[in-house]
């Protein structure tokens, strides 16, 4: 398969080119210009206006299937790596705490469908026992053609503030337990990649200093002081859960765990529906940590369903707005995706789509430890490749070499 007549993400710019598939890798990316650089009238403009977006229309439509079977055509279009989310709980009416395989499928057909080719689901705070059943079916899961890779499990929680539990279950609350997270990364087979701590519970510190050589440890759900941070990033932490939620907020006399965060942590998560944070804040974020944002959508099993009422973390919250809500006051997730959030990013939030693509391939799979097989359309990489159209939407969907969308 030939992917022509596009601009292709580059990872630091866009530049016109054609993306040769072979298999269920890239084969090769022919830029335009010599050596591989693309002409400076060939690169396509770091950001992108509505006004750009509206006058694109009729040339977005040429991002169409080819007459030949093996060709696509990608004219008036981007071309960009597949999304990544390594914060997802559900969609379509599944969980991952649901514990089944079949949950898991139907989470990986919906992301697949939206372009997030690949994916980190998330746990919410159980008791191991809920949790064992999650590692099991996680580890046999298998992706069918039209369903996204498992790249691993990120758990959030238990080992959080109960003082910030947001929509988590304070009744499932506890202290670290490194025993425990061995013993559920050996039943998930190693899938583990992710460990969510509140720095300033008894024991988290000794926890962090014993398992960030084994699983990536991210501060969340806290109510941690600079100095909380800064002593957590010292003993090993090296990422944020949902920067901005379920945390002190950044003070110019206290900064806390945002102000530790940009000097110590190497990611940082957002939630980039335009609700969990305000517009504002996410291009402060994005400029503050610059290549280290990773967009997420924290998404909860009613997205890509109608309002109403559904069960979370052993709790009920109720749709609507949008949003999911466990009480007036306190937001339980999100029912949007990463691809969503990306063109919300570009078209409504102003941030540069170099950026904001990079925040959901590049920055993510380094995260997880997957760029060199995801993350950028480099030669040997797995064919995940995203058409999108000139006002971000995805037009077609290329899952391991294969044309699903």
């Amino acid at each position: 398969m030939r992917i022509t007549g596009g601009r292709v993400f580059t990872g630091e710019s866009f530049a016109a080119g054609t993306v040769e598939v072979r298999g269920d890798r890239i084969a090769h990316v022919e830029l335009e210009g010599a050596a591989g650089a693309a002409p400076a009238d060939a690169a396509c403009a770091d950001t992108v206006s509505a006004d750009d977006a509206a006058g694109g229309e009729a040339e977005a439509s040429a991002c169409t299937a080819g007459t030949a079977p093996a060709d696509l055509d990608a004219s008036g279009c981007y071309v960009v790596p597949g999304f990544i989310d390594l914060h997802v709980h559900g969609a379509l009416g599944a969980d991952l705490c649901d514990g089944t395989v079949e949950a898991i499928q139907t989470l990986m057909r919906y992301e697949a469908s939206c372009g997030v080719t690949a994916l980190c689901p998330t746990t919410m705070t159980f008791p191991e026992s809920v949790l064992a059943p999650v590692m099991d079916a996680a580890r046999v899961f298998e992706p069918a053609r039209d369903e996204a890779t498992l790249l691993g499990i990120n758990m959030e929680g238990p080992f959080i503030s109960p003082d910030k539990v947001g929509a988590q279950n304070p009744d499932y609350v506890q202290r670290c337990d490194a025993a425990m997270i061995r013993r559920l990364q050996e039943r998930a087979g190693g899938l583990i990649k992710l460990v969510d701590i509140a720095p300033e519970r008894d024991g988290a510190l000794e926890f962090v200093r014993a398992m960030h050589d084994e699983v990536r440890i991210s501060i969340a759900h806290t109510c941690a002081t600079y100095a909380d941070a800064k002593a957590a990033f010292a003993a090993g932490a090296q990422h944020v859960t949902h920067l901005c939620n379920a945390m002190p907020p950044l003070h110019h006399r206290e900064p806390g765990v945002i102000g530790a965060a940009f000097e110590d942590a190497q990611t940082v998560e957002l939630i980039c529906d335009g609700k969990h944070v305000s517009p504002t804040m996410v291009r402060i974020v994005f400029t503050l940590f610059a290549g280290r944002v990773a967009v997420i959508s924290d998404a909860m099993r009613a997205a890509g369903l109608a309002d109403g009422d559904y069960p979370f973390g052993g709790q009920m919250v109720s749709v609507h707005d949008s949003l999911a809500w466990l009480t007036p006051d306190t937001i339980a997730g999100s029912v949007t995706n990463v691809a969503e959030c990306v063109r919300r990013l570009v078209m409504e939030m102003d941030v540069p789509a170099t950026a904001a693509v990079r925040a959901a391939t590049e920055t993510p799979a380094r995260a997880l430890g997957a760029f060199d097989e995801r993350g950028s359309l480099d030669a040997g990489k797995v064919a995940d490749v995203l058409v999108l159209d000139r006002d971000f939407r995805v037009k077609h969907v290329v899952l391991r070499g294969e044309l699903i969308k």
